[in-house]
């Protein structure tokens, strides 16, 4: 398995364990914070982990979250 395969499911599985903290949001925080979390994930893949690609992600994820039911 591949340094960045591995670093994926690592921080995956801490995103997830992160949000399932999140009972007391209102479901638009929630669909933000994941909308947030899967644009950063996906931010970094596709950026090669750089920081501008993972932050931008993040922003259009929670934009997109944030805009599906609020």
């Amino acid at each position: 398995m591949s340094a960045i395969r591995r670093y994926l499911i690592a921080l995956t599985a801490l995103a997830l364990a992160s949000l399932s903290g999140c009972a007391s949001l209102s479901e638009c925080e929630r669909d933000t914070a994941v909308g947030a979390t899967i644009g950063g994930v996906a931010g970094s893949v596709l950026s090669d982990g750089s920081t501008a690609g993972t932050v931008g992600g993040a922003v259009a994820g929670g934009v997109i979250g944030h805009r599906q039911r609020c």
